[in-house]
């Protein structure tokens, strides 16, 4: 190319490429923001849990279907102490603490311990192969519509209630149980210190 003298020269055309990236940055912008927007719509048509009962109030009630149709009541456990603890398959704590309770109930099963698991968030048969793979001895109740999961105030699994002899919540574990965890609210529930 030649430049007359005293003319500045001319910057070179854009080659094609370069001008058909620009729209690609354009949507590689607003894309995160579409689905950030997205998410938070989401999130606020997704009905919150309200705050649920607090240690020292009655536990709620409920009655439910096992993964086989048999019928789940809170309340044909009265007078036991009880563990209901929601949970689902693809929950990796819930994974961890399934042992734990485990544990629980065959060293307190003959204290009258009884363990009651809700499903939440989960279908039936990944809820089954989870039971069968984690060797669970306990109920586990599907909670269709998340009715139960509303009325205990849960946000998502895992989470889990300790319930006295007399239908009392004594403790709540919001999250993955430890053995320490377990060991404590099991002595608000037992009797035992």
């Amino acid at each position: 190319m030649t430049v007359a003298a005293g003319m500045p020269a001319r910057p070179a055309a854009r080659p094609a490429s370069r001008r058909a990236s620009r729209p690609r940055l354009v949507v590689a912008a607003l894309l995160p923001l579409a689905l950030v927007a997205l998410w938070v719509a989401l999130l606020a048509t997704r009905s919150l849990p309200t705050a649920g009962p607090q240690v020292g109030d009655p536990a709620p009630n409920f009655a439910l279907a096992d993964l086989d149709g048999r019928p789940v009541r809170l309340a044909d456990l009265a007078g036991r102490p009880v563990i209901v603890n929601f949970w689902a398959s693809w929950c990796g704590p819930c994974v961890e603490e399934f042992p734990i309770l485990a544990r629980a109930l065959d060293a307190h099963g003959m204290d009258g311990l009884a363990v009651i698991g809700i499903v939440v968030r989960d279908n039936s048969e990944a809820a089954r192969g989870f039971m069968t793979r984690m060797d669970a001895g306990w109920p586990a109740a599907m909670d269709p519509g998340e009715e139960v999961a509303r009325r205990f105030g849960i946000y998502a699994p895992p989470e889990t209630f300790f319930i006295d002899q007399n239908g009392t919540i004594a403790g709540r574990q919001i999250g993955q149980l430890t053995p320490a965890d377990l060991d404590r609210q099991l002595a608000l529930i037992l009797g035992k210190e």
